[in-house]
């Protein structure tokens, strides 16, 4: 089935191949909201975000170089379980099918195709980053340059200020004439830029789109250009190749440690760093699988948190107010409370007066209020427009 995850066979499904190809933008998602979040609190580390394509393309630099090495993967094809192998490899002449067969599968990269398997992975992403950030920077100049019109470049735009009591006109008119011929160079270059960009960018969509389809329809076993281009199929592991994996990584990092020279203290200081390094290499995946889970618990909170201070604020009904006092030379309350106390009879339309909340008859009220102006339980100056109908015996 084309959609089987977890398919049998050395062939990786479609899914396997396109979470791997987009965990580096997760995970440099992940980072660069991490760093953002710490930067709200730890200024300096603006100066990295600042600089967030070369922190990233240096610390991928690292991770592919030593993935590549050690278990003839990038960093997250062998998250997954995934190798790379050659497509054309000679076998020797005096092997059976069966032993020509096994060293087709179990044969590693060479190593021009992990150097250009580093370059495809690492420098080609950060010189599209580079142009991408170029391309939105030309774009943004020109549509303001159309809403507000272009202006005319200045002293402003070089970046200096000259003190004109202490160097000649010559010399003035020499550095004005270099600073203008490199702006009007560099902005010939972003220009270009500008309007190659988006084909190029379209075409690199294209072949991808293209390759990643013909690979969904197995009508290829390339998933990208890039890996055309290197010759390399992405396959899945073996369980006795993830085995001999860390024996493989030991047998290389002692040949390395056998390879220093020095004096002993030297070595010493060596073999510490070399560990360090290796230990951190070795914790590098969990880290920063747990920097994406890290990111996405914190953008969960800060989400959650920026909901709950735009929600409406929902407060408890407040408590009713005391009941009003019956004055001293006011009409009293009869025992009875369905009973008016003005007539003392049974409640006839019953009305309630709203600045005392006491009910009475409405013919009662109305004849009491017009004449007295006033609540006959508790005195309080009072009008008919105050007078209420209560209709909760329909």
């Amino acid at each position: 089935m084309l959609f089987q995850v977890g398919g049998q066979g050395t062939r990786p499904t479609f899914f396997e191949m396109a979470a791997a190809q987009q965990l580096p933008a997760s995970l440099r998602a992940a980072l660069t909201y991490s760093l953002g979040v710490l930067a709200l609190r730890r200024p300096f580390l603006h100066k990295v975000l600042d600089y967030d394509d070369e922190f990233f393309a240096l610390l991928m630099a690292v991770l592919e170089t030593h993935s590549l090495r050690t278990t003839d993967a990038s960093f997250s094809e062998s998250l997954y379980g995934l190798r790379r192998r050659a497509v054309k490899i000679t076998a020797d002449k005096g092997t059976t099918s069966v032993e020509s067969s096994d060293k087709v599968y179990n044969s590693g990269l060479r190593k021009h195709q992990k150097v250009l398997s580093v370059v495809f992975l690492v420098v080609l992403p950060y010189f599209k980053s580079k142009l991408h950030s170029i391309y939105n920077r030309e774009r943004e100049a020109r549509l303001q340059a159309s809403l507000w019109g272009q202006d005319d470049p200045g002293l402003d735009e070089a970046g200096f200020l000259l003190d004109q009591g202490e160097t000649s006109h010559a010399q003035v008119e020499t550095t004005s004439v270099e600073v203008s011929s490199v702006t009007h160079l560099k902005r010939k270059v972003m220009a270009i830029i500008g309007a190659c960009y988006p084909w190029i960018h379209a075409t690199n969509e294209g072949l991808s789109f293209a390759y990643q389809l013909l690979y969904l329809l197995d009508a290829t076993g390339f998933y990208s250009p890039a890996l055309h281009a290197l010759g390399i199929h992405v396959c899945r592991a073996t369980g006795q190749e993830l085995m001999d994996t860390s024996s493989r990584i030991s047998r290389i990092r002692s040949r390395e440690l056998e390879r220093l020279r020095g004096p002993p203290w030297l070595k010493a200081v060596q073999r510490v760093l070399l560990n360090c390094i290796y230990t951190t290499l070795d914790y590098a995946q969990t880290g920063l699988i747990a920097a994406v889970f890290f990111f996405k618990m914190m953008e969960w909170w800060y989400q959650s948190a920026e909901e709950r201070m735009s929600a409406p604020t929902v407060y408890p009904p407040p408590p009713p107010p005391p009941p009003p006092k019956v004055a001293k030379d006011g009409i009293p309350l009869p025992p009875d409370r369905t009973l008016c106390p003005l007539c003392c009879q049974k409640r006839a339309n019953p009305s309630v007066l709203a600045v005392s909340g006491f009910v009475f008859c409405y013919s009662c009220i109305f004849k009491y209020v017009s004449q007295h102006k006033r609540c006959p339980v508790t005195l309080m100056p009072a009008t008919v427009e105050q007078i209420r109908r209560l209709f909760h015996d329909l």
